[in-house]
C-alpha cells in the first residue's frame, strides 16, 4: 500500500536539515499514512475524513458525544456537526439524549457503521505494519511508549495525572 519514492534532494532537506525535524518527520509520515487511507475510504464508501474518523473514535468508545470526538481529534465542532448529521442519515450511527442533560447528544455505531469499520480497519492496521516493518518488536515498542511519552505531556500537568493516563503510558501497546 506504501508507495516507494525516490528520496530527493528537497526532501531530504524538509525531513534532515529542518530545525523542526521531529514535527516534519511526523508530519511526513502522518501525510504518508492518511492520505492513501482517507482516499480509499471516500472511494469505498463515499465517506469524508470526518465522517470515518466519527466511525472510527465510536469503534473505539461508544456512546460518546461529537463534542468529546472533536476534543480528541482537533477537528472543527462545526465540520463534526455537520458529518454526525449526514451520517446519522445515512444510518451508520444513531444519536441519543443524554441521561442527565437532554442537549447532549450521545452517538452510536449501528450495524452498517460497524460493518464499515469491520471492513476498513484491517487496511489501516496493515499499512501501519507496514510503515512499521524496518523496526524490531523492541523498537515498535520503545518507539510506542516515546510517542506515549509526548503526547501524554501535552495535557495539563498541573493536575494530578488521571488513572487511565498513567495506565496508557504504563500500559501501552502498539497495534498488533
Amino acid at each position: 500500500m506504501l508507495g516507494r519514492y525516490r528520496l530527493d534532494t528537497f526532501t531530504h532537506a524538509r525531513l534532515w536539515r529542518n530545525p523542526c525535524g521531529f514535527a516534519a518527520r511526523f508530519n511526513y509520515l502522518g501525510l504518508r499514512y492518511n492520505t492513501p487511507l482517507y482516499g480509499w475510504v471516500e472511494a469505498r464508501f463515499g465517506l469524508s475524513r470526518a465522517e470515518f474518523v466519527i466511525l472510527y473514535s465510536l469503534g473505539l468508545v461508544d456512546g460518546v458525544t461529537a463534542s468529546e470526538i472533536a476534543a480528541s481529534t482537533a477537528f472543527p465542532k462545526n465540520t463534526l456537526s455537520r458529518a454526525v448529521n449526514r451520517i446519522v442519515k445515512l444510518g451508520l450511527i444513531g444519536r441519543s439524549e443524554g441521561e442527565t442533560d437532554r442537549r447532549q447528544q450521545n452517538l452510536t455505531l449501528t450495524a452498517i457503521g460497524q460493518a464499515i469499520l469491520d471492513e476498513a480497519m484491517p487496511r489501516f492496521v496493515a499499512l501501519e505494519d507496514e510503515m512499521l516493518s524496518p523496526l524490531s518488536l523492541v523498537e515498535r515498542e520503545t518507539l510506542s511508549a516515546l510517542m506515549a511519552k509526548v503526547v501524554l505531556s501535552m495535557f495539563d500537568s498541573t493536575e494530578q495525572p488521571s488513572a487511565m493516563a498513567a495506565k496508557t503510558l504504563k500500559e501501552y501497546r502498539p497495534c498488533d
